[in-house]
């Protein structure tokens, strides 16, 4: 399989089948973790782990949920009165699904959607001052984010109850600073 899973669900006409895609499961996979949560608190979540480096529009956190209930893999508790939020929960077939897509090995390639290398790719059409630039900048934010990335470490990296998502923290270090040594160069190269 291709990372998508085909799930039945018996909540949509006894045999619809809804497609659960990348999204599907980050809602599912906070929710499992962080217990019910509204699409806010998704939100905040979201932009405080996976959203360094699976970035996706934040709508989607309002409107998959609610796909999700339909298709059975989810809950909702609305409340009555005030602000009306809606809380969300994983199901026994929720969570069953997002074990079955982690045991699932992927072999889609590393994708980088890095808008500083689309340009370096065209940079034979900008001025080289423009390039020099660009390199510049791009060290500049590649040691925030290790700046970012190590505070995060410092603060939870001795924490077992969430050390298992360190892990991925070691790998966008390490990506991290191997786009800094080449951002670095480029800016000795064009200086």
């Amino acid at each position: 399989m291709s990372g998508t899973l085909r799930y039945g669900s018996d909540h949509v006409n006894g045999e619809a089948r809804v497609r659960l895609t990348p999204t599907s499961y980050v809602v599912l996979g906070m929710v499992a973790m962080r217990g019910p949560s509204t699409s806010y608190e998704l939100k905040r979540a979201v932009g405080h782990s996976v959203g360094y480096f699976w970035p996706f529009p934040h709508a989607q956190l309002y409107s998959e949920p609610k796909r999700l209930v339909e298709a059975g893999l989810l809950t909702v508790h609305s409340e009555d009165d005030g602000r009306r939020r809606q809380t969300f929960s994983v199901t026994e077939d929720g969570l069953a699904a997002l074990r079955r897509w982690l045991a699932e090995p992927t072999e889609e390639p590393l994708q980088v959607r890095d808008v500083a290398e689309l340009k370096l790719f065209f940079g034979e059409l900008a001025e080289p001052q423009d390039i020099l630039a660009l390199a510049r900048a791009q060290v500049a934010q590649h040691r925030a984010r290790i700046a970012t990335y190590e505070q995060m470490q410092a603060r939870f990296g001795e924490r077992e109850d969430v050390a298992d998502r360190m892990v991925p923290l070691r790998l966008g270090l390490a990506m991290e600073y191997a786009a800094l040594r080449f951002w670095e160069e480029l800016t000795s190269e064009r200086s």
